[in-house]
């Protein structure tokens, strides 16, 4: 597959999916061109509902098709889907374990430009938070167009973090998406860095760079922020005694945060998050905010360092 940003990916997933599965449908806050719904809209018109400027009413809706026997998708931008929505995700979806996928797009401070209002950087937090909902943040094209279809597949509610900017392939056509599990991309023993969305390729930048340093750093991809792989975080605090998360998100609540819980329960470890720092973003160039904002692989390298100086 060709390098892509996610939203592509979901479009090109959704119009496959749509024709496996006629119980698919589709809907969206009168942003069908940005988040890419408009691909299935052409295909399958009877199945695809433009909810207008109208985000809780999407995600009504949405609850009412899965009510019926359907699979929604409901996408928008993910400042809106979390932000103006939450209360009708919380009650209507979450509450009653109906099966609407959320797909939200924009997410990020790589929405650029649009600044701060439309830059979702507390979305995964909010999501997590809520009891019965799975949450996903696909690392590049392949794993978003496999993880679209895990997400069908399963039943109940699942909100998946679509991004707006190009990302690199990572994994072969026939990589399979796995709820729940970390994927090792690269073994290391020194340290080991735990990415998600666009921050898993920053973070394979760092380890290649690391490796011309004598620094052995392991990947882990933790596309799945929950049910996240409580397993692989253990045996990599175990095996290398020093971890570092990397988020497109802010360092609380998000990847960070859950690896943080989990450490702090199971095998306490020096660890060093790399996120936005618990601020608003605000109008730029993309690849200039991720640099303003420490959100490079520049910025996981200085991580590590830090953390293998507190490593026992």
């Amino acid at each position: 597959m060709e390098n892509m940003a996610t939203r592509d990916a979901y479009g090109k997933a959704l119009v496959l999916l749509g024709a496996e599965n006629p119980d698919v449908v589709v809907l969206d806050a009168d942003l069908a061109k940005s988040t890419k719904t408009i691909d299935f809209l052409k295909i399958y018109p009877e199945r695809f509902f433009d909810m207008g400027i109208a985000e809780q009413n999407l995600i009504g809706t949405a609850a009412g098709l899965a009510a019926a026997g359907k699979i929604p998708f409901a996408s928008t931008f993910a400042i809106f889907a979390t932000g103006r929505a939450f209360e009708q995700i919380r009650n209507s979806v979450a509450y009653t374990k109906l099966n609407v996928k959320i797909a939200a797009s924009h997410a990020g401070l790589t929405v650029g430009e649009d600044g701060a209002s439309h830059q979702a950087v507390l979305d995964i937090a909010i999501m997590r938070a809520l009891p019965n909902m799975t949450v996903i943040v696909p690392a590049d094209p392949v794993e978003t167009m496999t993880a679209v279809f895990a997400a069908a597949a399963m039943k109940g509610p699942v909100y998946i973090r679509l991004g707006r900017p190009v990302v690199p392939v990572l994994f072969p056509d026939d990589y399979e998406f796995k709820v729940g599990k970390a994927v090792t991309l690269r073994e290391g023993k020194d340290v080991a860095i735990l990415a998600c969305g666009i921050m898993t390729a920053e973070s394979l930048k760092a380890a290649g760079e690391l490796e011309k340093e004598g620094i052995s750093a392991r990947v882990l991809n933790m596309s799945t922020i929950k049910p996240l792989d409580k397993e692989a975080i253990i045996k990599a605090a175990r095996e290398t005694g020093a971890l570092v998360t990397a988020e497109e998100h802010s360092i609380i609540g998000g990847l960070g945060g859950a690896v943080a819980e989990v450490l702090a329960e199971n095998a306490p470890t020096p660890l060093e998050r790399v996120g936005v720092k618990d601020t608003f973003g605000e109008s730029g160039k993309p690849q200039e905010l991720l640099v303003k904002y420490g959100l490079t692989a520049k910025d996981i390298k200085e991580a590590v360092y830090r953390v293998l100086k507190r490593k026992a």
